[in-house]
Parts: C-alpha cells; sequence; structure tokens
C-alpha cells in the first residue's frame, strides 16, 4: 500500500460533495438516455435490434474511453475546471440529437454524448482531494449516488413523449422523444453556471506537480487491473442493464414504454442509492467482506434470472414424449430478483472505489480513471452482447447468463488472491476476510 500524508477533510468538501453529485446525476440522465430514446428512435427509423444495442452502446464506449486522462487532469489541474468543461461540452451534441434524423447521425450524436459519461473519475478525484479518509468511503459513495441518474428518463421520458408527440413548440423544437434531449441540454447549461458560482475556488490539486509517467506508475499493479474486472462487473453490468432493461420489459412481459421504465427504476435506484451503504460498510467492516456479499448475491440471482422458460420433454422408447420440470418467470419473480441485483451492485460499486484511495492514496485520479474506463467498458461491450447472444441461442434469458459467467470469474479470481495473499504473508490468518 503507498504511503501518503493523512489529509483532513477540508472545508467547503461540502459544496464540492453536492455540486459534483447533482452534476453527475444529471450527467448519468443524459449519458443513458438512449435506454428509453431507443425504443421509440428505433419505431421511427425501422431499426433492428441490434442496430439499436449500437446507439446505446457507443455513447457508453465514448464516456468509458476518457475516464483514465479525465481523472488524470482532475489531479493535475483540479476537479472544478474539468468538471465545468465536460457540462458545457456535453449540452451541444445533446441539444443536436432532438435534430437528427437518420441512424448515422443517431450514431453520431450518440458518441458525443458519451463525453457526459467520463465525469465520474473526475469526480472521484474532485472529492477524494477534499475529504479526508475518515470520511472518503461515505463522500465517495454519496458522489457515486449520481448514478441513480439512469431512472431520471425511465420516469419522465415515457410520459413526456407521449404527452408531446406530434407538438411543435418555439423555435421549431418538436415534442415527442426529441424534447427530452433538448430539456436536458438547457438543465446541463444551468447546472455548470451554478456550479461555477458556488464550488470554492481555489481548488485542491494533489496532482498539480507530479509529471504524468510517475501518476501511470500504479497502472503496472496487478491489482489495479483486478479491481477493474470487479468493476466492470459491477457498474459496466449497472450501466448495461439500465439501458438494456426497457426493451427486455417490453418484449418479453408485454407492457407498454412507461411501465417497463417504471420497472426498470426498481433496479437502477438500489443500484444507485445504496452506493452511500455501500461506502459505509465499507469503511466499518471493510471492503473486501463487502465484495464478497456482492458477488455472492449476484450469482444467485444472476443465476436463477438466466434460466430460460420452457420444460424438459422426454422421448420414451415407445415414441411418446411427456413434459417435465415446466419453469416460467412471472414478472413479479423477476422484478423482485433484479432489484436484490441491483441491491448488490450498489454496494459493491463502493467498495470497489474503497480501495483504491486505500492502496493509492497519491493517483485516485489515474487509478479511478483506468479502472472507471475498463468498468465503463464493459457497460460498452455487454449490450451488443446481450443482443447477440439472444439471437444465437434464441434465449432472451441469455442476457443473465452473461452476468452470471462473469460474476462467477470476478469471484473466484478475489478468493484466490486473498487466500494466496494469507497462506504467503501469514499463514495463522487465512481463516480472516480482513488482513491488517
Amino acid at each position: 500500500m503507498s504511503e501518503a500524508t493523512v489529509v483532513p477533510t477540508q472545508r467547503g468538501a461540502g459544496r464540492v460533495l453536492a455540486m459534483s453529485s447533482i452534476a453527475f446525476t444529471l450527467m448519468f440522465a443524459v449519458w443513458l438516455m438512449f435506454g428509453i430514446l431507443g425504443i421509440p428512435i428505433q419505431k421511427e427509423l425501422g431499426l433492428s435490434d441490434e442496430q439499436l444495442s449500437w446507439i446505446s452502446a457507443l455513447a457508453v464506449l465514448n464516456g468509458s474511453l476518457w475516464r483514465l486522462p479525465a481523472g488524470i487532469l482532475a489531479d493535475r489541474f483540479g476537479g472544478r475546471v474539468v468538471t465545468l468543461v465536460l457540462i458545457f461540452a456535453t449540452a451541444v451534441p445533446a441539444f443536436l440529437v432532438s435534430r437528427a434524423e437518420s441512424y448515422g447521425a443517431v450514431l453520431v450524436l450518440a458518441f458525443l454524448v458519451g463525453f457526459a459519461g467520463n465525469l465520474f473519475s473526475v469526480g472521484t478525484a474532485w472529492n477524494s482531494a477534499w475529504f479526508g479518509k475518515e470520511r472518503k468511503g461515505l463522500a465517495l459513495g454519496v458522489f457515486g449516488a449520481g448514478n441513480v441518474g439512469a431512472s431520471v428518463t425511465k420516469f419522465i421520458g415515457p410520459p413526456l413523449i407521449l404527452a408531446t408527440a406530434g407538438t411543435t413548440f418555439a423555435f421549431g423544437i418538436q415534442g415527442g422523444w426529441r424534447l427530452v434531449p433538448v430539456i436536458y441540454s438547457g438543465l446541463l447549461v444551468v447546472v455548470g453556471v451554478i456550479t461555477l458560482l458556488v464550488v470554492p475556488r481555489p481548488d485542491h490539486v494533489p496532482g498539480r506537480s507530479k509529471p504524468v509517467r510517475e501518476m501511470l506508475q500504479p497502472l503496472r499493479h496487478v491489482r489495479v487491473w483486478r479491481f477493474s474486472l470487479y468493476y466492470v462487473a459491477v457498474f459496466g453490468v449497472y450501466v448495461a442493464l439500465s439501458a438494456w432493461l426497457p426493451k427486455y420489459y417490453v418484449d418479453n412481459f408485454d407492457v407498454s414504454l412507461t411501465v417497463a421504465g417504471l420497472l426498470s427504476a426498481t433496479f437502477i435506484f438500489p443500484a444507485s442509492l445504496l452506493r452511500p451503504v455501500g461506502g459505509w460498510l465499507s469503511d466499518r467492516f471493510g471492503a473486501r467482506r463487502v465484495m464478497y456479499l456482492t458477488f455472492v448475491l449476484m450469482a444467485i440471482t444472476s443465476g436463477i434470472l438466466m434460466m430460460p422458460n420452457g420444460h424438459i420433454v422426454i422421448a420414451h422408447p415407445d415414441g411418446t414424449q411427456t413434459e417435465h420440470l415446466a419453469y416460467r418467470m412471472a414478472l413479479p419473480a423477476f422484478v423482485a430478483l433484479v432489484f436484490v441485483l441491483g441491491c448488490a451492485m450498489g454496494l459493491g460499486k463502493a467498495a470497489v472505489f474503497k480501495h483504491i484511495p486505500e492502496y493509492f492514496p497519491d493517483n485516485v485520479g489515474s487509478v479511478g480513471g483506468l479502472v472507471g474506463m475498463l468498468g465503463g467498458l464493459g457497460g460498452f461491450v455487454l449490450p451488443p452482447l446481450f443482443a447477440y447472444s439472444k439471437q444465437w441461442s434464441g434465449f432472451p434469458s441469455s442476457t443473465f447468463f452473461c452476468i452470471f459467467v462473469l460474476v462467477v470469474i470476478c469471484g473466484a479470481w478475489m478468493q484466490w488472491t486473498i487466500h494466496g495473499m494469507l497462506h504467503r504473508a501469514a499463514p495463522e490468518l487465512a481463516g480472516q476476510i480482513e488482513p491488517t
């Protein structure tokens, strides 16, 4: 573990946490708005499921690619200035989405809107610079709860789209799905201005004099890449399901888009709002214990959810056939299991990032940026994987088979690492989860 000077929580940290959390919530809503907007866009442009999956995937891709450099820039120049740049830069393509008339234009603009997702690594480094160790886990958990922004479009999108369809407003702004990105663009400008006025100056810049090469040194540690894989499981899957669940509900349970959005929110809310709880639990009991709980819950729920509806048909020697073990996942049970899956992710996201300032206190921006980047890239890869695995297997529930395999790999790697570490360093501590 790296050594660093213990820095107490700074005066003004509350304002940094409040505004960074508000900005992150809004930016997250913009980043994942295609989870709802994609369905009417698919109908209007006549897109296939595979084409639709690439709209959300490209937004997620661009919201992941720049997390490492964005985290480094936040450490080098301060989170305040980088946050403002990202907010105002995202407002422009968000507005232009409302003017898109072709699939190609939607893809390009979705990619540009994806810049919003990079605010996470910036906010992590920004808050880490202002909060002392005793409050860092909770503060990062509160900031990370901005993931709840993924549910905003699920709530306001469907009724707004339905109520304004076919309407034209001032300056030629159209109603329906095109109105949502216009509203978001305006809100981004407002939040950017408020952030400019409210957050304290000067900013805390822990990496101002540190060479970039030195900031990248921790990335040589296997531990960083292991944390990144964990974050793919708890965050990449969260991003992918947030975009994929509305369509899953519409296609497999024959519900309206409005109902699908509300049901998706029952996954998004616990996966976001329990993040501060995960941070507190990690402060109180240790991040590894929380990670074990996370992976066990995720494996159980995804293992049940991956079971396809159907039954076993047995062909007997006399030519007759009988059906056995009929199985069907009803909507209430499905929603309940997805809710538990979301709870596990909410705890796990905070636990992963609790590790980073403990092991790499002087390089939170670069390490957090890499972990966030790879976690977000998981959210890019998974939606197309969900679509193509369904096409290949014929089972919609193959979505959860992909998640189950990923979680088992993460849990096995963590157990193997902890077991080996304890036996090498102190065999007498092998029965403990948290080494001292």
